[in-house]
This record gives C-alpha cells, structure tokens and sequence, in this order.
C-alpha cells in the first residue's frame, strides 16, 4: 500500500494550483487548515472513519459546519475528497500544501528541537541567523525533546545542525570507542 504522502501528494497540488492560479494562497492555507482542525476532532475523525457513515453523510456534516467560512472551491475540495475517502489525509495534505507554498515564496521551514522552551526574543534571533546564512524567509516549528539535555538541533531542508548536549555526548562516544 502507498504511503499517505504519496497519496496526499495530487491533492495538495491540485489545490495548490488552483489556489496560486486564484492569487489566494493564504484563503487557501487558512481554509486547508480549518478542514485539518474538524478532522482532527476525535468524533469526527470516529464518523469518517465508520464503514456504515457515508461520504455524502460525512461531506454534508463537513460542510454545514463550516461551508459558510469556505470559498465554492475549498467546498468542492471538501466533497472531492469525501467521496475518495482521503479526509483523513489532511494533515498530510496542509504539510505538502504548505510546503509547496513556501518554495513558491522562496521561504524554508526550519524544525527546532530544544530540551527546553525557546522564548520569542531566542526564536527571533536564531530565525535572523537562519536568514542570513541560507538567504532566504525562514518559518520555525518549534519541538521539545528533554532527551537532548539542552542545545538545539536545528533542521533546515536537508541540512542538520546539531548543537546538543546529547549529539556532543554520542560523538565523545563514539570518538573513544573507535
């Protein structure tokens, strides 16, 4: 069976062309994401889920809660991808929809991992650093992970930067026993 990204993948372009042929990236980003939220509910997701629901029940329930706030298209997304049964790949589809967004923008993600909380001024400062070394808009997504000890791993593209106390431990490691 395909991965769900790969099979996310037609539906987060497709709307992605239609919403850069439309001029209206940010509607659609906030409209794939509201999507994501009432899917995401666990009741929601249980009713998607039921074998004996079906996708015309579960695209009508998705559209009379949130159809006013969805623009004609963002609707028929919703009912394209109800009657496919591919709701449950929104998460999927917000990654890859954002993710074609920023490279339209020429901007990058960077996913932070910190054992400890990255204040505003920290995240500021690292995002300006970030900027100017790759040249380009940086978004962060910040991660805690208290097994790092403290420093940052900080992801950008296929880059890594490993400034942890745990990546200083495992080399230190692995430097005595070779």
């Amino acid at each position: 069976m395909a991965e769900p990204v790969t099979i996310a993948r037609p539906y987060a372009e497709a709307a992605f062309r239609l919403a850069r042929e439309q001029n209206a990236l940010p509607a659609w980003s906030d409209a794939l994401d509201l999507i994501a939220a009432v899917v995401a509910d666990p009741q929601m997701a249980a009713l998607i889920g039921a074998p004996q629901v079906g996708t015309a029940q579960v695209e009508s329930i998705i559209i009379g809660a949130i159809g006013k706030q969805l623009s004609g298209e963002a609707r028929n997304f919703v009912q394209v991808l109800a009657q496919n049964r591919r709701l449950p790949l929104m998460p999927q589809i917000v990654e890859l929809f954002g993710a074609l967004r920023r490279e339209h923008e020429g901007a990058m993600e960077a996913t932070v991992v910190s054992a400890l909380p990255v204040d505003d001024a920290q995240l500021k400062t690292l995002l300006a650093a970030l900027e100017k070394k790759y040249g380009r808009k940086i978004t962060a997504k910040v991660e805690l992970d208290p097994q790092l000890i403290g420093g940052l791993k900080i992801m950008v593209g296929d880059k890594v930067i490993d400034a942890t106390v745990r990546g200083r431990l495992d080399a230190m490691a692995a430097a005595l026993t070779h």
